[in-house]
């Protein structure tokens, strides 16, 4: 299999989210619920929340029962994270003390492109409890009504942007590929979910992807208004095909 795309050597895409962190935490998606539930399988489960951003996930899984340590490298997204309450260690994980502690679930959620696997998973390995899991886990969200071929005729006078595609079969594979090599089995589960945005809400959902942060004022503006023209005032009806990875690490029995 191939070797996934190096996106975290991207540095400019990395670190586009800090300058829109208030809209990125309040347009991004939360996870379905099944899946924070399976992650938190008891009351007190101690979880490391790896690139935790805004807190998106680290709120879902702390309101689920864990106790939860947040890993953000970006002052922007950390400073909104920690006024929610979550502890947040203000570091890139390559750099990350664990300072000897363990964890019972280690999460990546969307974040996982943004680390150097092979530091990271040997990272996670040791700090990881025995028999706990490593979860890598995305929101898949396709639009249904207007369909993604709809929004797509807007995107294609885009050269350079396109709708995000989170993790295709392919960069799954290779995820999936790079994980086997450093000891660890993917066990794939999916979440499924309909959802409904309004046309501000989902504008303001693409606006805060890395593809579109990068891309010039002026275009980007005119982008969005060709979007809000084609979805109308309907909004966009869509299918969240939430993908986890929940991952046994080297030790597991």
């Amino acid at each position: 299999m191939a070797e996934p795309t190096p996106v975290y050597t991207d540095r400019r895409r990395a670190e586009a989210f800090g300058a829109v962190a208030p809209d990125y935490d309040r347009y991004r998606p939360r996870y379905p619920d099944a899946l924070i539930t399976r992650i938190v399988d008891r009351p007190g489960a101690r979880v490391l929340d790896v690139g935790a951003g805004t807190g998106i996930s680290s709120a879902q899984l702390i309101e689920a029962g864990a106790r939860v340590i947040a890993v953000e490298p970006d002052p922007r997204m950390a400073e909104i994270c920690a006024a929610k309450g979550i502890t947040v260690e203000h570091s890139t994980f390559e750099q990350w003390d664990p300072a000897g502690r363990h964890f019972d679930a280690v999460v990546f959620g969307q974040s996982f492109h943004w680390v150097q696997p092979g530091p990271a998973l040997a990272k996670v390995a040791s700090v990881l409890s025995d028999s706990a899991p490593l979860v890598l886990m995305w929101n898949r969200i396709t639009p249904v009504s207007p369909s993604r071929a709809d929004l797509d005729s807007v995107y294609a006078a885009y050269s350079t942007v396109g709708q995000s595609t989170p993790v295709d079969p392919a960069a799954e594979a290779a995820v999936i590929a790079v994980i086997e090599e450093h000891g660890f089995t993917a066990k794939r589960v999916d979440f499924d979910e309909e959802l409904h945005y309004r046309t501000d809400d989902w504008l303001g959902m693409v606006a805060t992807q890395s593809n579109h942060l990068v891309m010039e004022p002026g275009p980007r503006a005119e982008l969005l208004t060709r979007l809000r023209e084609r979805i109308g005032a309907g909004g966009v009806s869509a299918r969240n095909q939430a993908l986890a990875l929940f991952c046994a690490g080297p030790g597991a029995r």
